[in-house]
């Protein structure tokens, strides 16, 4: 009687009964051979019913299905199931699986014989089918006996044959093996739709050392024995840690939700497109700008649309460097921060506001978009000062892995990236990693198998991400995707971002390498350099990239990769508890400044040349040295194998520094054998910052702080952006001596041009 409660709310609704149909299954074949393997068990051990037991040998699977055929056939006489046939409704039939004999003491035609009646259904195996036409008896059987089965059943219950047990056992094994049987024909979809989507799919070559292999397998099944990637696409907690993360699983949806309402985005492009803006400037921190500059290196200008731009600096010299690169009046100024109250874009946009109005005076509203979480300060502000549009964030989705959503689609939008076939391409992405492809052949699944399993069982959490040029940019996105999603509580994969590939002896057992290859323009000596590697033993991912566009698929498995990471770490993938504590501490130093006019005085416990040295106390006391040589060579003999240094470095983000600082880490991975992050301030905090507080405490720190050439003002604030960049500092590595990490500061007075090629010097003789 349980399927009438829903046939009669269909009733109820007005719903066709007739086009209803089911079955209810019963193991016929397997319940005897459970049991018969009990009774034998039993008189082999001497019971003392065994005669009994042997008499029930062979009888009780068919005794079953004859009982509750018996039941079948008094329900359907109820007033209940007449008044549901008399409005259409089908009889549920009573289906017997596993009916062929597996006992050969038994007829092979022995559970077909016995169970013929009127509305069932006899899953039968070829053999058995072929048996019964030779020779089979036709004639209604089930309704034969039934006192004779009534005994039987209440005979097995006596004798304590747990027939409840058996069922039980039966149904979680067929379950299992349908499942099994289901995900083997999933696969087998996914892989003949993988053959014929071809070069329309990004594809990934997997190199593992063999014990590293067997675990990925070992992690993949279990995720496909435990429906996990299911799980996942039901936003079901679970997976991680049974907090909050179901509430951030929006970017699951968000491909298909943007293709929805693309006429909103092409309708702004196009508009854009008619206003003939010169330059496109996005002001914001973190997964709100990180995203768009993947966009701006990866694509450049796109004919009739203005060049992107993407400032995520509080450095007065590099403001300033974008200030000119643009002209206030034919510049379409976009301003993004999920909570609105983020303090960098903030300041950004105080600073190009108050330019823009003094080129086009009230109408400078109409220069500026907003991107902002709906109810945020950003869009109170954005309202009250007429900016041109606001575009709404889904508070579901957080900022890391918001690229396709509009806080990065609304930026690809106004540089003028063609959006429809962007959207395809990463949907092609989404449906290759969704809940209906198994662990084995999802790109996401396996790719974030890899990285759980190497840094949890094999301890490479240094996840090396080598790109061809023209993509390159593409592992700054990464960098904050997984550093933000997995480094916390002392856990993480830290990722390091466009070190120069070297020789295999130049890398310890700690790394996975990552070697994102755009085939159309890939490099002969990456590849060598590649070969070389995984001819020594490290284990290497190739992910093959047909169109520069296919870094849409990249964006969403890289999400799907990361959450599945996290779920092996055992983490929350969508929190970054320890990126708030620099912000504490930031906002701690500014208020300072708003009340004094200054900053806190700080004391160098160390002072040479051009330079002055700042730690807490506990590492201070580890570098003691009579020049900056000697400090900097205490500093780095507290590396070992399996840590990594940080160069984190709050100066200009130009051509220049870049090439020092790539220079420098370079020095120091060769020469200590270790992993290198190469950062700038305040950039990195929305970024890598989480895992280097709140990871493995494996780095070790040398953070560079410099003079400003010169300041600039933040209009209506006390404080100016050297203040801000300053107090960022300040904070973030008053955290990290807090959190027990390995940190030194260094300060360069006067020119930074020339107190960078000294600090090199001193670090290449400290090396």
């Amino acid at each position: 009687m349980r399927g009438c409660p829903g046939l009669e709310d269909l009733h109820k609704k007005g719903g066709d009964l007739s086009k209803v149909a089911s079955v209810a299954s019963f193991f016929v074949s397997r319940i005897d051979g459970k049991i018969d393997a009990e009774i034998d068990r039993r008189v082999k051990a001497g019971d003392k019913d065994a005669e009994a037991l042997k008499a029930l040998r062979g009888k009780v699977a068919i005794a079953n299905a004859k009982v509750a055929y018996g039941y079948w056939q008094e329900m359907m006489q109820t007033p209940r199931w007449k008044a549901l046939e008399a409005a259409g409704a089908q009889p549920q039939r009573l289906l017997w699986a596993s009916t062929g004999t597996k006992d050969k003491a038994y007829s092979d035609v022995l559970y077909v014989d016995s169970l013929i009646g009127p509305y069932t259904v006899n899953t039968v195996p070829p053999a058995t089918m072929d048996a019964f036409r030779d020779h089979g008896t036709v004639g209604e059987t089930l309704t034969a006996g039934l006192a004779d089965a009534r005994h039987v059943m209440d005979e097995a219950e006596r004798l304590k044959l747990d027939l409840a047990g058996v069922t039980a056992t039966l149904v979680d094994e067929g379950v299992t093996s349908f499942e099994e049987a289901f995900d083997s024909l999933l696969g087998s979809v996914a892989a003949k739709q993988q053959a014929m989507l071809g070069d329309k799919l990004t594809d990934m070559k997997i190199s593992l050392p063999a014990p590293l292999e067997d675990a990925v397998q070992k992690g993949l099944t279990a995720w496909r024995k435990d429906g996990t990637i299911r799980k996942l696409w039901n936003k079901d907690a679970s997976v991680w840690t049974n907090g909050p993360e179901s509430k951030w699983l929006n970017w699951l949806n968000i491909v298909e939700d943007r293709l929805a309402h693309l006429s909103e985005l092409e309708s702004f492009q196009a508009e854009v497109k008619a206003r003939n803006f010169h330059q496109v400037l996005l002001m914001g921190m973190g997964g709100s700008s990180l995203g768009p500059e993947v966009l701006a290196m990866t694509f450049g200008k796109h004919e009739g649309f203005g060049h992107l731009y993407v400032l995520d600096s509080t450095d007065p010299q590099q403001v300033a460097s974008f200030e000119k690169k643009i002209d206030p009046a034919n510049t379409l100024f976009i301003v993004a921060s999920k909570s609105g109250g983020t303090l960098e874009p903030n300041i950004m946009l105080a600073y190009f506001h108050d330019l823009a109005k003094r080129a086009l005076g009230e109408k400078a509203g109409s220069h500026f978009v907003a991107i902002t979480d709906p109810g945020s300060k950003l869009e109170a502000l954005a309202k009250k000062d007429g900016f041109w549009k606001i575009f709404a964030g889904d508070p579901q989705i957080g900022g890391r892995y918001s690229v396709l959503s509009n806080f990065g689609m609304v930026p690809a939008a106004a540089a003028g990236l063609p959006l429809k076939l962007f959207l395809e391409d990463a949907l092609r992405g989404v449906r290759m990693s969704d809940a209906s492809v198994p662990p084995a052949q999802n790109p996401g699944v396996t790719l974030g198998t890899i990285m759980g399993v190497a840094a949890t069982q094999f301890g490479r959490d240094k996840l090396t991400i080598i790109a061809t040029p023209q993509i390159a940019d593409f592992g700054a996105w990464m960098e904050q995707l997984i550093a933000e999603s997995t480094g916390k509580h002392g856990k993480g994969i830290i990722p390091i971002d466009d070190e120069t590939l070297g020789g295999p002896k130049r890398y310890g057992a700690d790394r996975l390498f990552v070697y994102l290859r755009l085939v159309p323009e890939h490099r002969h000596e990456q590849d060598e350099a590649i070969a070389t590697l995984i001819d020594a033993g490290q284990p290497v991912l190739t992910i093959n990239l047909h169109s520069k566009r296919q870094i849409a698929q990249e964006f969403f498995r890289w999400e799907i990769a990361t959450a599945v990471a996290g779920a092996f770490l055992g983490i929350d993938p969508f929190d970054q508890p320890d990126v708030e504590a620099s912000k504490v501490e930031t906002r701690k130093l500014t208020d300072a400044y708003n009340e004094t006019g200054k900053l806190p005085a700080e004391q160098p416990f160390a002072q040479h040349g051009s330079f002055s040295f700042f730690a807490d106390a506990a590492n201070a006391k580890a570098l003691k040295g009579d020049s900056a040589e000697a400090i900097l060579k205490a500093h780095f003999d507290r590396v070992k194998a399996g840590d990594y240094v940080g160069l984190l470095a709050y100066i200009e983000r130009d051509r220049a520094t870049m090439e020092w600082i790539q220079h420098t880490r370079l020095k120091i991975r060769d020469a200590k054998t270790i992993a290198t992050a190469a950062e700038f301030g305040p950039r990195f905090l929305h970024s890598t910052g989480q895992a280097y507080k709140g990871g493995p405490n494996t780095g070790v720190f040398l953070q560079i702080t410099a003079d400003d050439a010169k300041d600039l003002p933040v209009p209506g604030a006390n404080y100016s952006f050297g203040v801000v960049k300053a107090a960022q500092a300040r904070g973030d590595f008053d955290v990290l001596a807090e959190r027990g990490r390995r940190a030194l500061r260094v300060h360069i007075h006067g020119s930074l041009k020339d107190g960078l090629a000294a600090l090199a010097t001193a670090l290449h003789s400290a090396l």
